[in-house]
């Protein structure tokens, strides 16, 4: 069946143009005025870019099911526009197994709304005392490691752990926290943290560890990506690095850009998130790294939580909020980005680090895969508006005013959100 996308502005690598886009057989057939398919979903006052692609969700499944499966995580992620989802490997078993792995991305597949990529664990378990078998993961596919949760506190594994993916040709991604500088943390170190008697988490204990690892990297030849970076210094340390032509880079989250710590005033659990909300100066110091490519890209860090892991005490708490829904409206509030911006910071730079290029991430064009997202880029709405998708509700977007909203999904040919419903 084909499908004509009618009416809509298309970012292509020539810029923008005004055309219809037909889709048949999970490839884009033709980009033109007038064009006419089987299905017709309406584009008007909307344009067609590339489907996003988040480079760290929570899916949480096998293990933590009463949070988040792997099929309401892929309907958060159409909802939101993505076609590609890289799942994070704290689930339990963690993903350190060929067999985990499988499993997440069969789910996936059946599922059938988003490309699902499991990530692989840079340690056995997560637990930062021997490396996961990285070579039988990367041979079973897995472009992307992680402990995403911990960071890998050994200098000496994580060195070895660089040398390992240098050669398997993959990319290691750092949750960077100096775990010893952290422990009982409720929210950023700052004077607000102490008016409220709640434990402050330093941004050095981020910024230490991003600064070691782009030493080793420097000392290696190898290759990270910075998950959720929070700090104005920890974006300065990415710049120089990236200056210096090292082979680093970085993500940031859609609620690390709009959101600040004094959101916690509230002592509201749904604003615990890890790492913690930051200071204004730094949330500037996000958008600006991102406009001006420092920072490569925006990941949701989408974690789903049931209720009774956030209505308790906001230090007994889990941390982490929803972010698929409403990734796009809380980007367009904070950064008022262009189209071929979005395109860059929620679809091709994420692809291109997560090693999904072509099939996501590439600007609409004629003979490329039919994974698109339709948005209206200037559509105002109020978080809390919208389905988010999820089988949790930490959603800290209820009562926000947001910027942009997709009206469609595509995924590999297949019109999964029509009119912001999904269709199974």
């Amino acid at each position: 069946m084909t499908i004509a996308l009618r009416g809509g502005t298309v970012v292509t690598a020539d810029g923008e143009v005004r055309a219809d886009v037909l889709v048949d057989g999970g490839v884009v057939s033709a980009i033109g005025p007038s064009l006419r398919g089987d299905a017709e979903l309406d584009a008007t006052g909307c344009h067609v870019l590339p489907g996003f692609v988040d480079l760290h969700t929570h899916l949480r499944e096998p293990g933590r099911e009463e949070a988040e499966t792997i099929a309401t995580g892929s309907r958060a992620g159409a909802l939101g526009g993505y076609t590609a989802l890289v799942a994070m490997p704290n689930t339990d078993p963690a993903q350190d197994s060929v067999t985990t792995v499988e499993f997440v991305r069969s789910q996936g597949r059946a599922a059938g709304l988003v490309d699902v990529l499991p990530s692989g664990c840079i340690t056995a378990g997560r637990r930062g005392e021997r490396l996961a078998p990285l070579a039988d993961l990367a041979a079973a596919g897995v472009t992307l490691f992680t402990d995403d949760g911990n960071g890998v506190q050994d200098a000496s594994l994580m060195r070895r752990a660089l040398l390992v993916a240098r050669d398997l040709g993959v990319v290691l991604a750092q949750h960077c926290e100096v775990s010893s500088l952290t422990a009982g943390a409720v929210m950023d170190e700052c004077a607000c943290s102490g008016e409220l008697g709640l434990p402050g988490w330093p941004a050095v204990a981020e910024e230490l560890m991003v600064q070691r690892d782009i030493d080793l990297v420097r000392d290696t030849g190898g290759r990270i990506h910075f998950l959720h970076l929070s700090t104005a210094r920890s974006v300065a340390l990415v710049r120089a690095a990236k200056a210096e032509g090292l082979a680093v880079t970085a993500e940031v989250a859609p609620h690390h850009l709009l959101l600040d710590h004094g959101a916690l005033r509230s002592f509201d659990p749904v604003f615990k998130v890890n790492p913690p909300l930051r200071s204004p100066a730094d949330a500037a110091a996000l958008r600006e790294g991102v406009r001006d490519g420092t920072i490569d890209a925006v990941a949701t860090d989408h974690a789903p939580h049931p209720a009774w892991n956030k209505e308790v005490p906001l230090d007994e708490a889990s941390p982490g909020m929803l972010g698929l829904h409403a990734a796009l409206g809380v980007v367009g509030a904070a950064l008022s980005p262009s189209p071929m911006d979005v395109a860059r910071m929620m679809s091709s730079a994420p692809a291109r680090i997560a090693g999904l290029s072509p099939r996501h991430g590439s600007l609409p064009a004629v003979g490329g895969a039919a994974n698109l997202c339709v948005a209206d880029l200037s559509a105002r709405w109020t978080g809390g508006d919208r389905p988010t998708g999820s089988r949790s509700a930490n959603d800290p977007w209820v009562g926000v005013p947001l910027v942009g909203a997709v009206r469609h999904t595509v995924f590999g040919g297949r019109a999964t959100v029509v009119d912001g419903e999904v269709q199974q």
